[in-house]
């Protein structure tokens, strides 16, 4: 497995931990490795449980690759649009511990989780596309629409505000928050509890329940392919 998303399995539960420099860029081999490790997981009929490196989650898509040209960067949010969309629909259940700061993919990758747990402190949460000259994609738009408040939502995708983990709790970006050293242990004790679901029961209600979400971000993605951002 790729040491950008190792890949451990044990008991049931599959930990896959991004680690792709100080922020954890998303890059087209992140992307790709991501994307085999869930291979991997769905093999193994693992619970996923995706974290980042003590202090960040990730800080979004590689800057690299996003200003190297309008084709790159398309591209790369088209792959990553189909991660989020894949992550939605996986047939286990995915587990985000967020290890610190998470920020426009890395926010994304939250929403595209079944269940999202935060360590406390001076961390940012949010979608800064709009502060750093990007006008959002119709998958993130959709995206926050469907797993944020009215409120956060505009917040958000809008202005570009950023919230500190309790915030982001009540703006639905995470569902609970504990502190930094409970995070493994609380991470791992829900992945644990998810085991025993009964998993096409998990699988079938997950796909009825997100069926019209997934339509809409196949139909995004499309969309997303024929434009500039």
């Amino acid at each position: 497995m790729s040491e950008l998303v190792s890949y451990q399995f044990s008991d049931g539960i599959a930990r896959l931990t991004l680690s792709n420099g100080k922020v954890n860029a998303v890059s087209p081999a992140v992307v790709e490795a991501f994307n085999q490790a869930l291979d991997q997981a769905e093999q193994d009929k693992a619970v996923v449980v995706i974290s980042g490196q003590p202090g960040i989650l990730s800080g979004g898509y590689d800057l690299k690759v996003m200003t190297s040209g309008p084709d790159a960067a398309r591209d790369l949010v088209a792959s990553g649009s189909t991660l989020a969309r894949r992550m939605l629909s996986h047939p286990y259940p995915v587990i985000v511990a967020c290890t610190g700061h998470a920020v426009a993919k890395g926010a994304f990758i939250l929403l595209s989780a079944d269940y999202r747990i935060g360590v406390e402190g001076p961390f940012k949460i949010g979608l800064n596309e709009v502060a750093i000259g990007m006008t959002m994609h119709h998958v993130g738009i959709e995206l926050a629409r469907a797993r944020l408040t009215n409120s956060a939502f505009n917040r958000s995708v809008i202005n570009a505000e950023m919230f500190d983990p309790a915030d982001a709790v009540t703006a639905g970006f995470l569902d609970k928050v504990v502190p930094a050293e409970e995070l493994e242990s609380q991470a791992m004790a829900m992945a644990e509890q998810l085991t025993k679901l009964n998993m096409t029961a998990h699988r079938n209600t997950k796909l009825k329940t997100r069926k019209e979400l997934l339509e809409l971000l196949d139909r995004s993605i499309a969309i997303d392919k024929q434009h500039a951002l």
